[in-house]
């Protein structure tokens, strides 16, 4: 399964908060950095579970900082890469 790219944000007075540019409408939040990528992976999981094997295409690093709405969502965000999780039934 291909990696997607994830912006993970933080504020002051908030946990963190993990979106997905190629698979929007998909986020996580947590109180921690660990927490909130394993959540996100979960998530991104879920998501492709309900998508019944029409993934999106996960673009690259180099083709989302082409892109000006990227460079807008990310400029204070930690860039990372997120396997989604194994389904659920799976882990069980």
């Amino acid at each position: 399964m291909a990696h997607y790219i994830a912006l993970i944000h933080k504020s002051a007075d908030s946990g963190y908060g993990v979106s997905f540019p190629d698979v929007p409408g998909v986020i996580a939040v947590a109180d921690t950095l660990d927490e909130a990528l394993r959540e996100a992976a979960v998530a991104l999981g879920f998501a492709f579970e309900d998508l019944e094997g029409k993934y999106p295409a996960a673009r690259t690093l180099d083709d989302l900082r082409a892109d000006s709405a990227f460079l807008e969502w990310s400029a204070d965000a930690v860039v990372a890469a997120i396997e989604p999780a194994p389904a659920i039934a799976e882990a069980a």
